[in-house]
């Protein structure tokens, strides 16, 4: 265990070599529905271990150091596995992207019923008042036309504090589960929460990349400025490492997307599959996204759950795996780029 009582990446278990986790993977690279993160087209390296197939797909935008995590992870779900599951269906909600008014219930009738729905808001570019009040349209469409469904909002910690503070206290009235990362930092955070709290607003903060991005993922916990935490398989390192984390922070978690292929869903379904306590949807459902997915199915959810023993060994299509085949360009690319992963993750003596 590290100082602050997260174990390092795969405390005790062997790392296989980059050429022993090179063999048999493959890049692909699936179109998208709609811009999302900034992305049309989300490319995602396969692998294939003795326990399984896993994926690793950090942003094109991470360096070594931040995607040796999601290799970690990737070697977790291929050569090791997961944890014995404690319950077997997920709850899971959909996802709405920044889109405008008249697509959300395109976008919404992609995922079918679900118990929660996420929106989108603060997307770059349009994060001042006119991009609060097309938020705010988004998300009043998304209550009108899912009247019974939780809704939380994902700015991506695109606001500063005046306009997060001024933007959630008019989403609140249409009654919000949740805000994820409104504000970047953790300071930041706990400023934010504090100022909702004196002004009676009835909006719980949710920390994203205030863990995930952090040295220290329980720093936002001790700081009181968040009151669950969204966790997601890969940049944590792995299954086992996120529930180490969840049960340090002491805090609620909802298990996330890092929009992942149906590889990388079967990841964040173990873990859900394995807190002790799961009481919100989790985003699990980004699959929707995609244009085609690796899986045939996709691990998509019915009547707003995924079944967890249907989850847990994906499969690729072989199909599916020849049509989304990224070009040898983007092949030498990625592999490559685990090969510097690999290297900063021995290196630090993951």
């Amino acid at each position: 265990m590290t100082e602050n009582g997260v174990p390092p990446l795969l405390d005790g278990l062997r790392i296989p070599g980059p050429e022993e986790l090179l063999d048999g993977a493959v890049v692909v690279s699936q179109p998208m529905h709609t811009r999302f993160r900034g992305t049309t087209v989300r490319e995602a390296m396969l692998l294939r271990g003795p326990a399984g197939w896993a994926e690793f797909s950090p942003f094109p935008e991470y360096g070594p150091a931040e995607a040796s995590r999601w290799l970690a992870a990737a070697v977790e779900a291929g050569w090791y596995g997961w944890p014995v599951p404690q319950r077997q269906r997920i709850p899971v909600n959909a996802t709405v992207p920044a889109v405008s008014v008249a697509d959300v219930g395109r976008v919404l009738d992609s995922f079918g019923e679900v118990p929660a729905v996420k929106v989108k808001v603060a997307e770059a570019g349009h994060a001042g008042p006119a991009g609060v009040a097309e938020d705010v349209a988004r998300v009043a469409e998304v209550r009108r036309l899912r009247p019974r469904a939780a809704v939380r909002v994902d700015a991506n910690q695109g606001w500063d504090h005046d306009t997060a503070l001024g933007a959630l206290l008019r989403l609140a009235e249409h009654g919000l589960e949740y805000a994820e990362q409104p504000v970047a930092g953790i300071d930041g955070l706990a400023r934010l929460r504090e100022s909702l709290i004196a002004a009676g607003a009835p909006v719980r903060i949710a920390a994203d990349e205030s863990v995930r991005k952090e040295t220290d993922p329980l720093a936002v916990a001790r700081a009181g400025a968040a009151d669950l935490v969204v966790v997601k398989v890969q940049p944590l390192g792995g299954v086992r490492r996120a529930l180490s984390i969840v049960e340090a922070a002491g805090l609620d978690a909802v298990v996330s997307s890092a929009l992942d292929t149906s590889v990388g869903i079967a990841a964040g379904v173990a873990l859900a599959a394995s807190l002790p306590r799961l009481p919100h949807a989790c985003g699990l459902g980004t699959v929707a996204l995609f244009t085609e997915d690796v899986l045939e199915p996709p691990l998509r959810p019915r009547g707003g759950h995924l079944a967890v023993g249907a989850a847990l060994r994906p499969v690729p299509d072989a199909g599916a795996l020849a049509r989304l085949r990224a070009d040898e360009d983007r092949q030498r690319w990625w592999r490559e780029r685990l090969r510097a992963a690999w290297a900063e993750m021995t290196a630090v003596g993951a």
